[in-house]
C-alpha cells in the first residue's frame, strides 16, 4: 500500500500513527532507517482495533528496548509497533508470583521481585531487554533462562485474537522456542521463591559485578551476537572467535569489542552492512557452528 492509503486507513489513531520514521535511535546499536509506518499502542482495546484495521495487510514488527536487533538502512516496508505505558505494569499475584507487562524492562522485573523478597529474578538484572523480547528468544544468562520463572504468557496474534498460553505448553530450548512468529505478547505470569532482601540484593550485586568485569557496557552494542555451541564439550563461542578471528579487524565502524570478542561494537557511524560484513566474516570463519542470537 502507498503511504497516503495507509494515512487513510489509519487517520483515527492521530499521532500515534508515524510515516517514514526513524528507528535509528530506537535501538542499541544506533543503526538503521526508517519504517514506513510506525505505531505506538496506549492499551490493548487501541491495539486490537488496529490489528483489525490493519488486517494483515502489512508485515508487523514489534518494537521492544532495541537491545538486540539489527535494523537494516533500508526503508522498513512494514509496520513497527512499540507498546505504550498500558503494558508497562507490574504488580504481585500472590507471595511468590508475579504478572508484568510485556514492555517492564528485566531490570524492572528484577527490582520488582526484589523488593518484595521473591528470589529466582536475580539474573534478569543483567538482560538489557524487555519481557516480550525476554520470552521471544529465551533469553537468559549465568545459567537461568525465561523459562525457569515463566508460569504463563498472554498474547494476541495479529488478526486481533487474545490467548493465554501455559509455560507447560511451550517447548524451550537454548534461545528459543516454538511459540508462533505471529503472537505479540501482552504481559506474562512468573514464578519465584520467597527469600531475604538482602539475600537476593547481594546475588544481584554479585551478577552485575561479574557482567561489568566481563562484559563491554556503555557503548553502541547489541549484547552477545552468536549463541553458544550447546555441546558440553564445545567451547564458548567468544573462546572460538577469539582462536580463529583477527580481532582488529573492522568494516567501517564497525568493530570486535576488546572486552568480550562475541559483542560487536558501533565505534561511531556504522551502516548496517558495515555490521552484516563484520557478523558474516565471522560466521564464515566456522560455518554451521555458529547461530546468531
Amino acid at each position: 500500500m502507498k503511504t497516503e492509503e495507509l494515512k487513510n486507513l489509519f487517520k483515527e489513531f492521530g499521532k500515534q500513527i508515524k510515516f517514514e520514521h526513524d528507528l535509528k535511535k530506537k535501538n542499541w546499536f544506533n543503526i538503521g532507517g526508517k519504517s514506513k509506518v510506525f505505531y505506538k499502542a496506549n492499551d490493548l482495546k487501541e491495539l486490537v482495533k488496529f490489528l483489525k484495521i490493519l488486517d494483515n495487510k502489512k508485515k508487523i514488527f514489534i518494537l521492544g528496548a532495541g537491545s538486540n536487533i539489527l535494523v537494516t538502512d533500508n526503508l522498513y516496508d512494514g509496520v513497527v509497533i512499540k507498546l505504550g505505558k498500558s503494558f508497562n505494569n507490574i504488580s504481585l499475584l500472590g507471595d511468590d508470583k508475579i504478572i508484568a507487562g510485556s514492555g517492564v524492562l528485566d531490570k524492572t522485573l528484577s527490582d520488582f521481585a526484589r523488593d518484595n523478597n521473591i528470589s529466582g529474578f536475580e539474573f534478569l538484572s543483567c538482560i538489557p531487554g524487555t519481557i516480550g523480547g525476554g520470552i521471544k528468544m529465551n533469553a537468559g544468562c549465568f545459567g537461568k533462562e525465561f523459562k525457569d520463572i515463566l508460569l504463563s504468557v498472554q498474547a494476541i496474534d495479529k488478526s486481533g485474537n487474545i490467548k493465554t498460553i501455559p509455560s507447560k505448553d511451550i517447548y524451550f530450548e537454548y534461545r528459543d522456542n516454538d511459540l508462533p512468529d505471529d503472537l505479540i505478547f501482552l504481559s506474562a505470569s512468573f514464578k519465584g521463591n520467597k527469600d531475604k532482601y538482602d539475600n537476593i540484593n547481594s546475588e544481584i550485586i554479585k551478577l552485575k559485578t561479574e557482567k561489568e568485569k566481563n562484559q563491554p557496557t556503555k557503548i553502541k552494542t547489541s549484547g552477545s551476537t552468536f549463541k553458544n555451541p550447546i555441546s558440553q564439550t564445545e567451547k564458548k563461542v567468544w573462546q572460538l572467535i577469539k582462536e580463529s578471528v583477527p580481532l582488529d579487524i573492522s568494516f567501517g565502524d564497525a568493530y570486535i569489542s576488546e572486552k568480550h570478542c562475541n559483542f560487536f561494537i558501533n565505534k561511531g557511524n556504522a551502516k548496517f552492512e558495515d555490521m552484516k560484513n563484520l557478523i558474516d566474516f565471522v560466521e564464515k570463519k566456522f560455518g554451521k557452528r555458529l547461530e546468531l542470537v
